[in-house]
């Protein structure tokens, strides 16, 4: 393999697999990128892939290739020095002895690396049927739903997003939930949508991963597809694939509350604030607030027995019954970050029955908190 790239291009597609890559020592390869040079008439491209035989992801960009061939090098340690590099051509050669040589500008670096062929293929997963999906739209629908996910592996069908297709509104939905709290978004994507399967599930690191590629500055639409237990996305030049958590996701719709007899509308910054400032003294781990809901205010409050308490108030237009209700601040903190909203909407039943809570600018999105017992 022999060829010369443009260090962009370079750290670029090296920055894409940084969080692919294995870490743990079980299959050391597995913390490798594998590098394809291939020939095409006087140019050709660089293919950069990486996978952790869960989530795996392949990028080409553009090479001037005197030689086809394959290696495969560290990830982190290659990034990290064609990061600090001068912004010029850098130049990639094997040697026989399974070593990388890198050339940019007066600097010279020789790397140990492995045989491409030693490398774990991408699964060659083509799908009979895809969607073409807006980046923003995904990325938003991803946003609102990836940080209620469980991380609790013990509950691995809850490890991930649930995908459905809602035929009768002809919207894709996206929920996500760990069994404290709960999260949808739902968005419409056109005519194509009954061409998606309905009913999978994608594992939070393959979601993050496809976050990460629609967020991309060139990023402008994504075809989404799947094959057996693989989700398949592809723009350009990037291919992301990623292994189907493969499970019964909980019919989420028996917990979604019924109507909230109690709405109030609030600035999502100014309750952000108070939340943390008051959760301060909240009891560890629990971070157990109250909302008390009264005409003309709304009172959030937390006592800690070791430390005291703390009593924020804001203004509310409310001329309702009172209503107290306790929950786990962070959860209601998160939401509130995501929504990136100029008010939300809270939706109380009574002190036993879960929060609702959605930005006032998007009612296809909605968050869900259980209450806790103070």
């Amino acid at each position: 393999m022999k060829l010369s790239i443009a260090r962009s291009e370079l750290a670029r597609g090296l920055a894409r697999v940084q969080t692919i890559v294995e870490k743990r020592n079980s299959m050391p390869i597995l913390a490798n990128a594998l590098l394809e040079a291939v020939k095409d008439g006087a140019g050709g491209w660089l293919k950069i892939s990486a996978t952790d035989l869960e989530v795996g992801i392949a990028g080409t960009h553009a090479a001037d290739v005197a030689s086809a061939g394959t290696t495969a090098v560290s990830a982190r340690k290659l990034h990290e020095i064609v990061r600090e590099l001068p912004d010029e051509p850098v130049a990639l050669e094997t040697a026989p002895n399974s070593y990388l040589e890198l050339r940019c500008g007066r600097s010279r670096f020789v790397l140990a690396a492995a045989a491409g062929e030693e490398y774990p293929t991408l699964p060659g997963v083509v799908a009979e049927r895809t969607v073409r999906i807006q980046a923003a739209v995904l990325s938003s629908m991803i946003d609102r739903t990836l940080y209620a996910a469980s991380v609790d592996e013990t509950r691995y069908n809850l490890n991930g997003v649930y995908l459905e297709v809602l035929e009768a509104e002809q919207k894709l939905r996206m929920v996500a939930t760990d069994g404290h709290r709960l999260a949808y978004a739902d968005r419409s994507i056109g005519d194509e949508i009954s061409q998606i399967s309905s009913g999978v599930i994608i594992p939070r690191k393959g979601l993050g991963e496809l976050k990460r590629l629609v967020d991309e500055e060139d990023a402008d639409e994504v075809e989404l597809g799947f094959a057996g237990n693989s989700a398949i996305a592809v723009t350009p030049t990037v291919k992301l694939v990623m292994r189907l958590i493969e499970g019964e996701f909980p019919n989420y719709r028996q917990v979604l509350p019924k109507t909230a007899k109690h709405r109030i509308t609030l600035p999502s910054d100014a309750l952000a604030h108070v939340l943390r400032r008051v959760s301060l003294v909240a009891v560890e781990g629990g971070r157990g607030v109250r909302l008390q809901v009264t005409p003309g205010k709304v009172v959030i409050s937390a006592k800690n027995p070791d430390l005291g308490e703390a009593v924020e108030e804001l203004d509310l237009d409310y001329a309702g019954e009172p209503v107290s209700i306790g929950f786990n601040a962070r959860y209601l903190i998160d939401c509130l970050g995501v929504f990136r909203a100029k008010e939300v909407e809270i939706g109380l039943i009574d002190e036993l029955s879960p929060v609702q809570i959605r930005p006032t600018d998007d009612l296809d999105a909605l968050a869900v908190v259980m209450p806790m017992r103070l």
